[in-house]
């Protein structure tokens, strides 16, 4: 396994570096290096990326980020460690570097389509920014034909030629003006329509993403960090788009255009202009290495200080309660400066190839004025017929010869636009490539649920089911056991979230994956402890679970969870709901959600600690109701109160991702067994409550 591998190169770098430097005897450490070691395994082990894992200097996880000590600890011992590792352990470093050269070039190949992906996903907007080259080429034409016809019209007024001579090269400067104004309007429109369309179409692809991701997206994207793609991201992959790639395939074309347009006027000057041309793109593929990088951490540190600042403006109240705002506030500068100095970097790096790029552009053009001059001197212009003679040839030349330089000028400028949109057009593309849960097209035609010998782990080491096999059928069925267990696990395997590595989900014969997750969905109702109820009146939240439920069926459903005279008293259903229901209790969130589900009149329903932040009187009316529900659907109950499921007619009690107990409370009481013993306990403690409760008034 590399991850053995790589513990074990690591380990023998700290020895090492413990040996030469701590002066211990081989094959020891002393505890600081030991502690090292421990914490290095620690990090490897629990690496997400596990074998697939290639080398740490491209990885976006930072595993040493939060510790600063260790850090500079593990960087001292590469720097010792390494060089001395070719020589005691020369197979096993060559070995190593191999795999690393191996996952360079892997990286290499990965940037290359991510590249080729970015164009892709322009989808039939491709088109536009052909338009738009198009229109760049003529607008050059354009040019050309107006600085012409300028220098023709100075001759004519120079040698004070007859001024009907003068109608001829006006009428072209006068028709190239138009031209040229024409093809940048319509490139200026062509451009933001492309980028409109652009916006449109990818925000759209993110929001079909994240629906088929369904629940499950927030396992893989931060909410900041989506909102931040979505949002600067789409706008800088815009520019990328509208600006960058015209620019650069125009690049790739003008000066070839200029070539061949005053090669037959003196070869000498359009030679060493087209032979001076390409010193601008080998700047910008010598910066453009560093510049990746840069871009790549500024995306990351832009969406890790997103990030920390949604978890603290959403933890506040805790961290005032706590008194820890201040060092938050700390940590929250350190990123702040942190960003603030990726930008300088940033900042630094674009300065320093305009520079670059500024020196090479003008020198050239400067040499190429030269040799139109000495050109002029020794007679290496060909003047064109009789029409037009040498010197405003030269001039023609000498203002042309800033126009060799001038698109990759541009297009210098537009590369670090290009490059911090490329950065978060593969942050985008990451999103889109996610691993999307297996669905099919199949339509379900009865609800019996089946788990065969399903095994489920969410890291590929610990399993957290293990082989287990179960059936919920109409009626109450619930599932007990102690935190941690794999409850939970069930429900999220029940609704396709996660994909199981053995075994198969049945609903009703047919595996979970070959059905529609559409058709699937509509046969069921889900209710746990942090169902989101959304910022809209209580009437639009019961028309997302049934589109044209009446008033009536509203306060019936509401009354089955005690909230009726809530709402009644309190603005009716017209009632607004804050975000996130900061407007009402968390009893009362609850409880609002439970009645929707109730509306809902699915085939199944799913209530994952459905009563957990609920007073007894409610909890008692909500858990009539769901048995009454229970009588002519398939419910499936998770309590950690286990008095709420004494009248279910199956209960499973799982204990370490097995399946210990299988019965009724009647059952699983004469047993005796790990059922019962929570059960008692449970009880024990409450009585314990009731009997304290009086004595304390």
């Amino acid at each position: 396994m590399k991850e053995e591998k790589d513990i074990k190169i690591v380990g023998m770098m700290i020895n090492m570096y413990c040996h030469g430097k701590h002066h211990t005897a081989k094959n020891e450490m002393c505890e600081q290096c030991s502690n090292l070691y421990n914490f290095v395994k620690l990090k490897r082990e629990n690496c997400p990326y596990g074998d697939s894992k290639d080398y740490c200097s491209q990885c976006k996880i930072h595993c040493y980020q939060s510790d600063s000590i260790m850090r500079q600890q593990i960087k001292d011992v590469m720097r010792y460690a390494a060089p001395r590792m070719m020589f005691t352990h020369p197979i096993l470093s060559f070995s190593h570097l191999k795999s690393t050269i191996k996952g360079k070039r892997k990286k290499k190949k990965e940037t290359k389509n991510a590249d080729k992906d970015l164009f892709k996903l322009l989808g039939k907007n491709k088109k536009y920014i052909f338009f738009v080259v198009g229109l760049m080429i003529i607008g050059l034409f354009a040019n050309l034909s107006f600085t012409f016809s300028i220098c023709y019209a100075l001759e004519i007024i120079i040698d004070k030629k007859e001024l009907v001579t003068l109608i001829n090269p006006l009428v072209i400067a006068m028709i190239a003006i138009i031209i040229r104004y024409i093809t940048s309007r319509i490139t200026g429109e062509i451009k933001d329509k492309l980028g409109r369309n652009v916006k449109k179409q990818l925000r759209e692809k993110i929001y079909d993403k994240v629906l088929t991701l369904g629940p499950k997206f927030s396992d893989d994207v931060s909410i900041a960090g989506l909102t931040q793609v979505s949002m600067e991201g789409i706008e800088q992959l815009d520019l990328y788009y509208s600006n960058y790639l015209p620019q650069f395939f125009y690049a790739m074309i003008a000066p070839f255009i200029l070539f061949f347009v005053t090669v037959f006027l003196s070869w000498q000057p359009a030679v060493s202009l087209i032979c001076l041309v390409p010193m601008i793109p080998i700047s910008i593929v010598a910066v453009s290495k560093y510049a990746k990088k840069i871009f790549a951490k500024y995306w990351g540190k832009y969406t890790s200080m997103g990030d920390a600042f949604l978890d603290a403006t959403q933890g506040l109240k805790d961290l005032k309660i706590f008194k820890a705002d201040k060092k938050r506030q700390e940590n929250m500068n350190e990123s702040a400066e942190e960003f603030r100095k990726i930008t300088m970097k940033v900042l630094v790096m674009q300065l320093a190839s305009s520079t670059i790029m500024d020196t090479v552009a003008y020198g050239g053009a400067g040499l190429g004025i030269a040799l139109t001059i000495l050109g002029l001197i020794n007679n290496w212009i060909n003047p064109i017929g009789n029409m037009v003679s040498v010197a405003p040839i030269a001039l023609f030349i000498i203002l042309v010869s800033v126009d060799f330089f001038l698109p990759m000028r541009q297009f210098g400028s537009a590369f670090h636009v290009g490059m911090n949109g490329a950065s978060a057009g593969k942050k985008i593309l990451s999103l889109l490539n996610l691993e999307e849960p297996i669905w099919n097209d199949g339509i379900v035609e009865n609800t019996d649920i089946v788990f065969e010998h399903v095994t489920f782990s969410y890291d590929g080491k610990k399993d957290i089911l293990k082989d287990i096999s179960l059936s919920f059928d109409k009626g109450m069925n619930a599932i007990v056991g102690k935190s941690g267990c794999g409850k939970s696990t069930i429900i999220n395997l029940l609704l396709g979230q996660n994909r199981i590595q053995k075994g198969q989900i049945l609903i009703g014969n047919k595996p979970l994956e070959s059905l529609s997750r559409a058709s699937y969905y509509s046969h069921v109702a889900t209710c746990s402890n942090n169902t989101y109820i959304f910022n809209e009146t209580v009437f639009d939240n019961f028309k997302l679970a049934k589109l044209n439920v009446t008033e009536e069926e509203i306060y019936s459903a509401l009354k089955k969870v005690n909230l009726d005279t809530f709402i009644k008293n309190n603005g009716g259903i017209n009632k607004t709901i804050f975000e996130d229901a900061e407007n009402i209790s968390g009893g009362q969130k609850q409880r609002l959600a439970l009645a929707i589900n109730l509306i809902a009149d699915k085939d199944i329903y799913i209530f994952d600690e459905a009563t957990s932040h609920i007073d007894i009187e409610s909890e008692k009316i909500i858990m009539q109701n769901i048995q009454e529900l229970s009588k002519t659907k398939t419910v499936i109950v998770i309590s950690h109160r286990l008095e709420n499921i004494v009248k279910a007619d199956k209960i499973y009690f799982i204990e370490d991702g097995k399946i210990e107990e299988t019965g009724s409370h009647e059952m699983l009481m004469k047993k005796n067994g790990h059922y019962a013993n929570l059960y008692n306990t449970q009880k024990e403690l409450e009585n314990g409550y009731k009997e304290v409760m009086p004595n304390e008034k």
